[in-house]
């Protein structure tokens, strides 16, 4: 019996002996893990279905249709269009979407909202920031005061230079700030996913100003509508002054000015010189820099190291990113979270799709996401089709319009003479499709004998349907409809 008891307080302790010092090197290997993986990363764990599963019940859509902005802010320097996030189709993916309009030397003032967001940007080149919180204040401008010659050096976050085709990809609560340094407009689109688990609010966008106002164009009456967008000002102006004024360390005069009681320019301002400010001709110097600290230290360690040092841009437009192309069909370049670590905490993507003339994207789905898509260049035909067979989408669509794909709804596309351009954002950092012809379909993978059997076709028949495209997702033309020849007026067009 002693014994017993002996050997039981024996391996009593050496259990404690072991929880006292192997766990605290767990906890800190653990800790060491979630310093690597960024503080922002560890919500993504926790509640990243949370907010989606609470719009199912919008997803029983009988009828999807192309739509455009309805409502505007115009500004001094620009415009700001929304679609009507009221829609069944923008509420069952559970994102909102609004195209900003800026003119050269054109300042969008900063702002962060309540949901994460990615940008495609359609033309235009220039400049823009976005303060991180924890992030140190690493870059150096030389700047001349307004009293006379002396100079002052400004600590800022990284600028970073934004082109046409980048995908721009932030989360939710990040200001962000963007400067038109071109000389044509600068236009980019945006989808705010507030069905995203960073939105810890209502279902609702909510864009908080830094500085500058929102006016709508429309009549108030139209809001309730339209959705619950709120004009109004910046978040300063709600403050008491003097109370503004003791936490800022500034007089009421700045105050009245941060408070732009009389500042009637809207969101997007003109700049009377160019920004002065440190230029990011020097990044690629930096990015060489950092891959070199990488190398020598090993493990990041820490917030700072990750999150700071990401890429928030991806260019989309380049031929050496694509990832499936037919020289008679067209292409198609996507950015994933592999191409772009950030969209994995953000659970978002993006693909642009090029069809040339007659050009065909082959009947697919999305298997684990919506896809919300805006044409940037010519035009094309769509028609989607629901789980029960039902055509519930059969448009042509545009430049600067906007089609939303439910998940696993059943898309195909065409363009017309002059081909269709889009970009499709997606609610999920690696989205995945499974097409219905082509070299990697659905229908290829099924066995001859269960074809045969499901469509009550011969064996020949099967073989020909599994074989009948050859291509990956994108295809040149086969031949034209009838609606399609009298249309364009032309002839039909041999088989690929």
């Amino acid at each position: 019996m002693a014994t017993t008891s002996t050997r039981a307080f024996t391996l009593l302790s050496v259990s404690l002996c072991l929880l006292v010092t192997v766990l605290p090197s767990c906890f800190g290997q653990q800790f060491e893990q979630w310093q690597g993986q960024s503080v922002w990363q560890q919500g993504r764990q926790q509640g990243r279905f949370r907010h989606r599963q609470q719009r199912t019940e919008e997803c029983d859509i009988w009828s999807l249709t192309v739509a455009e902005p309805s409502r505007r802010i115009q500004s001094e320097a620009g415009v700001t269009e929304y679609w009507d996030p009221s829609q069944q189709q923008f509420r069952c993916a559970g994102v909102v979407v609004l195209r900003h309009v800026v003119e050269p030397k054109g300042l969008l003032l900063p702002s962060y909202a309540n949901a994460p967001h990615i940008t495609y940007v359609v033309q235009g080149r220039g400049l823009f920031g976005a303060s991180i919180p924890g992030c140190p204040q690493t870059f150096q401008t030389e700047t001349r005061r307004e009293s006379g010659s002396e100079r002052f050096r400004d600590e800022h976050e990284k600028i970073r230079r934004f082109r046409e085709g980048d995908v721009l990809a932030l989360p939710a609560g990040v200001p962000v700030w963007l400067y038109n340094d071109g000389d044509s407009r600068a236009i980019a689109v945006t989808i705010f996913d507030t069905s995203n688990f960073q939105n810890q609010l209502d279902e609702n966008l909510r864009l908080f100003q830094l500085a500058g106002s929102r006016q709508f164009q429309e009549p108030r009456g139209e809001r309730r509508e339209f959705g619950r967008f709120e004009e109004g000002r910046n978040i300063f102006s709600g403050f008491d002054q003097e109370l503004l004024a003791d936490a800022l360390g500034v007089n009421v005069e700045t105050v009245n000015k941060l408070q732009a009681q009389n500042d009637v320019r809207g969101n997007i301002v003109f700049v009377e010189k160019s920004l002065q400010m440190l230029s990011p001709e020097f990044q690629e110097e930096e990015i060489e820099r950092e891959s070199e600290a990488r190398r020598r230290g090993g493990r990041a360690n820490g917030f700072e190291e990750n999150f700071c040092s990401m890429r928030l841009r991806h260019n989309i437009n380049a031929p050496s990113e694509t990832d499936v192309f037919n020289p008679r069909g067209g292409r198609i370049t996507s950015v994933n979270s592999h191409k772009l670590p950030i969209l994995n905490f953000l659970q978002l993507s993006a693909e642009r799709v090029v069809l040339y003339e007659h050009g065909l994207l082959a009947p697919h789905w999305n298997i684990n996401a919506h896809s919300i898509g805006y044409v940037t260049r010519g035009r094309g035909r769509i028609q989607v089709v629901r789980d029960n067979g039902r055509l519930v989408l059969d448009q042509e669509v545009q430049e600067g319009q906007l089609f939303v794909i439910p998940q696993n709804f059943v898309v195909v596309k065409k363009a017309s003479r002059e081909g269709l351009e889009y970009v499709a954002f997606k609610t999920n950092d690696n989205a995945l499709v499974s097409t219905l012809a082509g070299r990697t379909s659905t229908i290829r993978s099924l066995p001859v004998e269960v074809l045969s059997n499901s469509y009550l076709i011969s064996r020949e028949t099967a073989r020909q349907l599994k074989r009948g495209r050859r291509g990956v997702a994108v295809f040149g033309p086969a031949r034209l409809s009838r609606r399609e020849y009298e249309r364009e007026g032309a002839a039909a067009i041999g088989d690929n």
